[in-house]
Formats: C-alpha cells, sequence, structure tokens
C-alpha cells in the first residue's frame, strides 16, 4: 500500500519541480533542487533544571511531532559555566512526510500568527541551505502558552539539494517560502 502524497509534496511534483526545470534548463529531473531535510534546534541554558529540560524537550516534540535528540558538550568551558556531558540543547531532524507536513505548518500557520510580520530574510549560507530564527516558540498551535514558564527560540533549518543560494532561494519561495523583499537603495547625488 503506497502512501498519498502530502499537498505540498504533490505541489512540489506538479508546479515547482517543472517551473524550476523550465526557469533553470534542467535537461534531467534529477538535477531539480529539492528539500532533503528540515533541522529543528534550540539552546538550553547552563543553570536549567531537570524539569526545564524536560519542558523544552516536550515543547521541541509537539512542535516537530517526533521525540527530539538533547545536544551534550563534549568538554568543560568554565568562561560559560559548562562541564562535559551537560545538556546544552536539543534538536529534531525532519524527512520525507513529516518534513512536508511541518513546512505546511510552518508556512500555513505559524509565520502568519508572527506580528507585524513583513516576510522572513532573504540570506542564505552560500551553500543552498536557509536558515530562520524563530524569538518566540508560541507561534505554533501545538503550544499553549499558560503551560510554559521561559520563552525559547528556535533556529529551523532548511537544507536543499540545490547547488548555489539562488537555485535554493528559487525553490523555496516557490514551496511558499515569505521572504522579504529587497527594497532597492536610492541612488546617492551629489551636490555640486
Amino acid at each position: 500500500m503506497s502512501k498519498q502524497p502530502t499537498p505540498l509534496q504533490k505541489h512540489y511534483a506538479e508546479s515547482v519541480a517543472p517551473a524550476l526545470m523550465t526557469s533553470r534548463g534542467y535537461k534531467n529531473k534529477h538535477q531539480v533542487p529539492k528539500l532533503e531535510k528540515i533541522v529543528l534546534n534550540t539552546g538550553i541554558s547552563s543553570e536549567a533544571d531537570k524539569n526545564t529540560i524536560a519542558d523544552t524537550a516536550r515543547d521541541m516534540g509537539l512542535i516537530a511531532g517526533q521525540k527530539p535528540v538533547l545536544n551534550r558538550s563534549k568538554k568543560a568551558i568554565a568562561n560559560f559555566k559548562l562541564k562535559p556531558n551537560q545538556i546544552t540543547g536539543c534538536h529534531v531532524t525532519l524527512r520525507g512526510e513529516s518534513m512536508w507536513h511541518f513546512l505546511m505548518r510552518l508556512l500555513a500557520v505559524a509565520l502568519p500568527t508572527i506580528r507585524d510580520f513583513r516576510g522572513v530574510p532573504n540570506k542564505l549560507d552560500g551553500q543552498g541551505n536557509y536558515t530562520i530564527g524563530i524569538t518566540d516558540f508560541t507561534i505554533f498551535p501545538e503550544i499553549v502558552v499558560e503551560n510554559n514558564k521561559r520563552s525559547m527560540g528556535l533556529d529551523i533549518t532548511f537544507v536543499t539539494s540545490a547547488e548555489t543560494d539562488d537555485e535554493a532561494r528559487e525553490l523555496l519561495k516557490l514551496l511558499g517560502m515569505p521572504f522579504r523583499r529587497i527594497e532597492p537603495t536610492p541612488a546617492k547625488t551629489s551636490a555640486a
């Protein structure tokens, strides 16, 4: 029994991939860049107690739809009050169907709830990957605000198979990523 593709997966196959083949001149469908995975990451304070760690992991699991992996320090760093093997954060890597479901919820539900939202920054990492920082994770409907004692930030990284930033930007834009428009800077006039 085969699984039904998610609406966003179907949109990628029927609209995005053909549009990229046309605009970029790809000869083979396997050249078309695709979204490989989405990584969610958050940090946990070095002074955090077991309850805070458990709450953060629970909230990350609710947002991602799967159990997070706890990040641990490898060595002691006195300036940061860090001991070896201390929990410093947690992350989740989403692939396949869960990745497409998360992307749909992010684009359709979470991002539009940000107050005074004008789009996400238009800067990629130079290798076709894109990371956005969310300062308040309560934009996700799975999080109950009354149960949270602290605010948690979240990094969301979109890893694509694109070789350049332009390819990745076009892919993400066609998938529905609301990039900010780059406003042209007015030309400076010299007063003579």
